[in-house]
Parts: C-alpha cells; structure tokens; sequence
C-alpha cells in the first residue's frame, strides 16, 4: 500500500475527503519527524514505537578495492512494533 492508496482508504472509511485526510496525513507526518529530529520517542501504544539511535563513527571496507574509509557519526530512526501490529501480522 503505498500513500495515495492509504489516504483513498482512510477517506472511504471515514467519509472525509481526500483533500482532508492528506492534510491531516502531511501534519501527523511532519510533527512525527520534528520530534524525532529533537530526538524524542514517538509511541503509538500497541501500534509502534520509533526512537533515535545514535551511531559511532567507525572505519568500513570497500568491498571493491579493500582500501579502508572512515564512516562518520550518525543518527537513524529505529522502529519498534507494538503488540497489536505484532498481532496482526501474525494474524491472531
């Protein structure tokens, strides 16, 4: 499912326009990112739980030529499924 087709879905089921539902999609989208990008928890209890990570800079290999280089310090979104998602993907 990708967003046209969710943000289809979702104005089906609750008989608001599309319009409305991709605005409220770009707001939910955009204050998610904002606090994870301050670094704060986003937890929807039993769906999901995103959170920070940070990563050490470290020293790769290039596979091709085996020549060493160094990877800088990073920050990644680490994703959680919640009981109820876990759930359904199980399909109890």
């Amino acid at each position: 499912m990708n967003r046209v087709e969710l943000e289809a879905f979702v104005a089906e089921r609750t008989g608001i326009k599309k319009a409305v539902v991709s605005e409220v999609l770009d707001s939910t989208l955009e204050v998610i990112a904002k606090a994870l990008g301050e670094g704060d928890t986003v937890r929807l209890v039993g769906f999901m739980t995103l959170h920070v990570k940070d990563r050490a800079a470290r020293v790769g290999k290039n596979p091709k030529t085996g020549a060493t280089i160094p990877i800088p310090a990073s920050r990644k979104v680490a994703f959680r499924a919640g009981s109820e998602l876990t759930k359904a993907v199980n399909g109890k």
